[in-house]
């Protein structure tokens, strides 16, 4: 995997990584060691006991080296060790998981070479702990000698395991300190599989207390003044109160938001125009109805975030809103739905998956939905994988399903820019040749790589031909094109913050103007549906929100990022360690933290305890 490795890292980096990482694995090591502590002694009480050493040894084997080859793909389709990702799978499908386990990773078979793997070395190690080892006069030491070097080997050993390498925490290495690199993929490296699975651990613990935030009501309401300079008086619905500016254009007949798997914006920047795979978007982009901000982040690293955040209209504060009782109680005070019917639209969701993906169906109903249609409502003869249907079989549903005689609103949810990638591309027209002439030599021969981005194409087309078919038919219909997130696949192995991380955001209809936007906007899914009510809204509308229409937003946030016209950076380091696409511009460091920390506080607290902003709630 040495082309994930950064062009400037040197072997002195390289050496760095190699050496942190045996550090911190002396932690891991010494756990393991306990582990089988535990077997040794028992076989000195009674030799009998020497197969319950051996189940010992086979099962860490096995699980060390199953993580171990499931390392790789994890880091090609993450670009990260093990992380919170392995947690999010718990809330999804298991058979579908399973399938896709099967038919992209070859389960089956990785499974039969560790087990072979784990004999060879299950063998090899007790074969070694069997042998009788002579140590040159030690058994002419006397007793008292021999018990002082053993507890002082003992001391040495545990204190170094312990402190990773160090002799106390300041000297040592732990997870948190270990990206001491500065390329992305050494630092991975340095935390060994389960280092990286006891990070997922901490993070996922820290996300399920609000990601370790200890706003306090003083502090949500503090930064709830400074986001909407108002004085609301301990109460987020006086915060978050908006009026709509007045119609831009006539109001639409039907409204469609396109939420689309992995559709990451850096396909549509010119340098890329020769893959040809986003062609039908561009297509749309040039049209004198289209505005488009490339200057957009999603909500969370998967799906599921930008699935909150267009339901309910909240960032992402590491809540898990499609389970959590206050969610499926009522519509939370920003949700889209409720707010699109109080501008007259029947409100419909539509997922190519299972209705049962993520609570998916009870949640959107929930939060004020009238209608839900998932893959059971599709083409029963429609192909697909186990996430869904193919995009084809949901535009077609939903083009049949569109009512001349009312006012439909419907946010769409697809699914086949996913793995396991099993879409016949070549029946489709994909040209295989186009894209393979377009890639750098040394991924010309990636058939993965090609299969991924044929992918991408296959969703463009069919974003793009549903757009100009409804265009076509209901010409006063308005569309907003997002991607779900990025991050899953580039073809530079060390792509820039701004090329792994931004989604497109793609505004289409009649009344539409290539200036709407202005060229400095910036946000990030939170923002949508304030851009789309203040686009439609009559003059005084009053809504809510934690975003801002995009025509007077400047910054957005993520889970893990900022991003406005010219620069983009992450949250922990703000302005530290920004990288530039545009302009060298930064925004005002306190701002910043402001921005970012006020939109997770709101949402948050909105979240979990309502509107009403009571320090005796946190009680």
């Amino acid at each position: 995997m040495h082309e994930y490795i950064a062009v400037d890292s040197d072997f002195s980096l390289i050496f760095t990584a190699i050496y942190s990482g045996a550090k911190l694995s002396l932690q891991t090591a010494g756990v393991l060691t306990l582990c089988m502590l535990i077997s040794l002694v028992a076989e000195g009480f009674s030799k009998r006991l020497r197969w319950f050493r051996q189940v010992c040894s086979f099962c860490v084997l096995f699980i060390t080296t199953l993580l171990f080859i499931a390392r790789f793909p994890f880091y090609q389709q993450f670009h990260s060790g093990f992380n919170q990702m392995i947690f999010t799978a718990m809330h999804e499908d298991v058979y579908a998981l399973f399938i896709s386990l099967i038919e992209e990773f070859h389960l089956p078979l990785k499974l039969c070479i560790v087990v072979l793997l784990v004999c060879v070395l299950n063998y090899i190690f007790n074969k070694f702990i069997d042998k009788k080892w002579g140590f040159f006069k030690w058994s002419k030491l006397k007793s008292k000698y021999r018990l002082i070097i053993l507890l002082i080997g003992v001391y040495l050993l545990a204190t170094l395991s312990l402190y990773g390498g160090g002799w106390s925490w300041k000297t040592g290495v732990n997870w948190e300190n270990a990206g001491i690199t500065n390329d992305t993929f050494l630092n991975e490296s340095i935390l060994d599989d389960y280092q990286a699975i006891y990070r997922a651990y901490a993070n996922q613990m820290r996300m399920e207390a609000c990601n370790g935030l200890s706003f306090s009501a003083d502090d949500v309401d503090v930064l709830a003044q400074r986001l909407t300079q108002k004085n609301g008086n301990y109460d987020l619905k006086n915060y978050l109160k908006k009026e709509a500016t007045g119609a831009k254009i006539i109001k639409p007949q039907h409204i469609f938001v396109i939420v689309s798997e992995s559709y990451a914006n850096w396909p549509l920047v010119a340098k890329y125009n020769n893959l040809h795979i986003a062609d039908n978007m561009q297509k749309v982009i040039a049209q004198d109805n289209t505005v488009y901000t490339s200057h957009m982040l999603p909500s969370g690293s998967s799906t599921i975030g930008a699935l909150m955040t267009m339901v309910t209209g909240m960032a992402n504060s590491n809540l898990y809103l499609t389970t959590m009782p206050e969610a499926l109680k009522e519509p939370y005070l920003t949700a889209s739905a409720p707010q699109m019917k109080n501008l007259g639209y029947e409100t419909s969701f539509w997922y190519a998956g299972p209705a049962t993906w993520e609570n998916i169906q009870e949640f959107t109903l929930a939060q004020g939905f009238d209608k839900f249609y998932s893959r059971g409502n599709l083409d029963e003869n429609a192909t697909g994988s186990v996430w869904g249907a193919d995009d084809e079989y949901l535009y077609d549903a939903i083009f049949k399903q569109i009512d001349e005689n009312k006012a439909t609103f419907s946010v769409i949810l697809n699914t086949s820019n996913h793995s396991p990638f099993n879409i016949d591309l070549q029946s489709k027209g994909f040209n295989e040749e186009v894209v393979r002439q377009a890639l750098p030599e040394s991924e010309k021969n990636n058939q993965e790589l090609i299969k991924e981005l044929g992918h991408f194409w296959y969703a463009d087309k069919m974003a793009g031909e549903f757009i100009e078919k409804v265009q076509k038919k209901y010409p006063d219909s308005l569309i907003i094109f997002v991607g779900d997130h990025a991050d899953r696949y580039n073809i530079d192995k060390t792509p820039s913050m701004y090329e792994r991380y931004t989604v497109p955001l793609i505004i289409t209809g009649k009344g539409i103007t290539k200036d709407l936007l202005p060229k400095d906007n910036a946000g990030s899914q939170i923002d949508i549906m304030p851009t789309v009510i203040d686009l439609i809204a009559p003059e005084k509308f009053e809504y809510y929100s934690v975003g801002t229409p995009l025509m007077n937003n400047k910054l957005g946030q993520s889970y893990a990022f900022w991003i406005t016209a010219n620069a983009i950076g992450n949250t922990d380091d703000l302005t530290d360690k920004a990288q530039f696409f545009g302009e060298q511009i930064l925004p005002p460091k306190a701002q910043l933290e402001d921005y970012v920390n006020a939109v997770r506080a709101i949402s948050w607290w909105l979240g979990k305890y309502g509107t009403i902003i009571d320090k005796s709630l946190l009680q």
